[in-house]
């Protein structure tokens, strides 16, 4: 259901009148809650009272939900993103028929100027006391400061009377309903993680109909926002109250391609867009899509070391094998030497000083470790060091992973 806002009021030097209006939807009118307990002084005089008020929904006095609907007062605000509805109409007032009527609609933003009307360059004839009516709909999709222009042309039919025209100007302020803050997290895995916080700034509660995250082609995107059987953690209908946020969470891992080239990985720094569609309490719909987001490179320096393939449980005294990943980031050639140092938590097992030869730019190699965890509990696995022999330099690791260790069987 919609309503009408008158916004301008004719000239009168014109044989014909224009009027715009807003379409909008009306507001509950909501009855104010003054309640107290049976046993307090007042008795039930408050809760007979909250009763016979003729907004208060029957059975439901105490939950603020009204039963009438509130035809707005002012012109209200227009939120990025939702469809904004304004209804022309071109009255004529006079006694005399009036030719070639023509109306035409322009939205003149920061950036550009769109056209509205549908029927721009049709012309009618208006007979007296006739209308041209028309609506015009446009979704808003930017911020700040709109202009509203609507023309009227006609052609008076006195003897000698030139075609007259004039213009009606509005002024529309267009305002953010959602802030979205966003953190990342590059993992030592090569997975990027993004932390979405969805703030409601509008003036009435929202529901969140669709928060998805369209990765670029670089990634694909798990989102971790579900739970085991596919639901939403939020449930069905997530209901969003003024200038409260929600946080979704999602997984992005790169492609095979990035995962080849470590430059190609390093520059990947697109990560893709938010979209999100929501509806207000009665139903308008509203959507917003980010701009590309763009994570921090990690920097690597010269070499790049991971632990992997880590078994699933580590215990006491136990020797244990892994895979070193070794990846030169660097522009040049590196001649290393791997050396092991033991610790107060790890002991590392075989020869402590290898040699590993030539790794070229970009080249990766991969090399089985073995050791022997001496404390139960989370442990850190350092003492590993690498020296490029090339230019004397020496490479320090000393938080390469971390994993729990169980007390023996």
């Amino acid at each position: 259901m919609f309503v009408v806002k008158m916004e301008t009021k004719p000239k009168s030097e014109h044989l014909l009148a224009l009027k715009v209006m807003r379409l909008t939807r009306p507001t509950l009118a909501s009855p104010v809650v003054v309640t107290c307990d049976s046993t307090d002084l007042p008795g039930n005089t408050l809760n007979n009272e909250l009763k016979n008020d003729c907004t208060a929904l029957q059975g439901m006095e105490t939950l603020t939900v009204g039963q009438f609907m509130v035809l707005p007062q002012s012109f209200g605000n227009i939120y990025l993103g939702e469809i904004f509805s304004s209804y022309l109409c071109v009255h004529n007032g006079s006694k005399q028929l009036v030719k070639n009527v023509t109306v035409k609609a322009n939205l003149q933003t920061n950036t550009q100027i769109i056209s509205l009307s549908g029927n721009s360059g049709e012309m009618k004839d208006l007979p007296p006391d006739s209308t041209v009516d028309e609506v015009i709909h446009h979704e808003v999709k930017e911020i700040g400061t709109h202009i509203l222009v609507c023309e009227v042309t006609y052609a008076p039919t006195n003897i000698g009377a030139t075609s007259q025209s004039f213009r009606k100007y509005y002024r529309l302020e267009v305002v953010k309903p959602l802030d979205v803050k966003t953190k990342f997290y590059n993992a030592e895995s090569d997975e990027v993680y993004l932390e979405a916080q969805i703030q409601n700034l509008t003036a009435g509660p929202i529901c969140l109909e669709k928060v998805s995250l369209e990765s670029s082609h670089l990634f694909s995107v798990t989102t971790l926002n579900t739970n085991k059987k596919g639901e939403s953690i939020y449930g069905s209908v997530n209901v969003l109250d003024p200038d409260c946020s929600r946080q979704y969470l999602y997984c992005l891992r790169p492609q095979l391609t990035l995962l080849k080239d470590p430059k190609m990985m390093h520059n990947a720094t697109n990560i893709g867009k938010l979209d999100i569609v929501w509806r207000s309490n009665l139903g308008e719909r509203g959507r917003l899509q980010t701009c590309q987001l763009q994570r921090m490179a990690p920097e690597y320096g010269d070499l790049r070391v991971t632990i992997k393939d880590i078994p699933p449980k580590v215990y006491l005294e136990q020797s244990v094998t892994l895979n070193c990943h070794i990846i030169n980031t660097s522009e040049r050639s590196m001649d290393l030497m791997l050396c092991l140092e033991s610790g107060n938590s790890i002991a590392w097992c075989g020869i402590s000083t290898t040699k590993i030869g030539t790794l070229k730019p970009g080249a990766s190699i991969d090399i089985p470790l073995c050791i022997i965890a001496l404390h139960s509990g989370i442990i850190t696995i350092s003492g590993l060091k690498l020296e490029d022999t090339y230019l004397k330099k020496t490479y320090d690791y000393d938080d390469l992973a971390q994993i729990f260790v169980y007390q023996n069987h």
